[in-house]
């Protein structure tokens, strides 16, 4: 059985959030399923890059790597024009289970905060989801 729930917050440029959904065992997978960021107030002038990781990173940065197999989301906000609802890219990377807690970064080359609001598909994982998954994330830690 699968279910959604939702987190949202505030990040300020340099900032890693840890969202947590780790479980003693692991029985519970994750796949996002939306991705949205938006800027703090209307006439808000950024141009930054907000990401989602599967390990914590060290620092946030601007620059995307899909072979980064840490990465899951990506999400840019180019709005140096100031104008609201046409300035952001998502890319998300939906086929991928997770069932360890997820990173977010946001870095702006403006200093800006920005909201973020994500969706995830909450899933049982039987044995064999359970033992890839927590390999992917052995491994990601390397």
């Amino acid at each position: 059985m699968s279910r959604i729930i939702s987190f949202k917050g505030r990040l300020d440029s340099g900032d890693i959030e840890n969202i947590p959904l780790h479980t003693q065992n692991g029985s519970i997978g994750y796949k996002i399923t939306k991705f949205q960021i938006i800027g703090v107030s209307e006439n808000q002038t950024s141009e930054g890059t907000c990401k989602i990781f599967k390990t914590q990173p060290t620092t946030a940065t601007s620059s995307i790597d899909f072979s980064d197999n840490r990465l899951i989301g990506v999400a840019t906000f180019g709005d140096s024009s100031a104008t609201p609802g046409n300035a952001s890219a998502i890319v998300l990377f939906d086929n991928e289970i997770f069932n360890q807690d997820i990173y977010l970064t946001w870095l702006d080359g403006f200093a800006n905060k920005i909201n973020y609001y994500i969706e995830l598909e909450q899933m049982d994982l039987a044995l064999d989801e359970t033992t890839v998954a927590t390999l992917k994330d052995i491994r990601n830690n390397d």
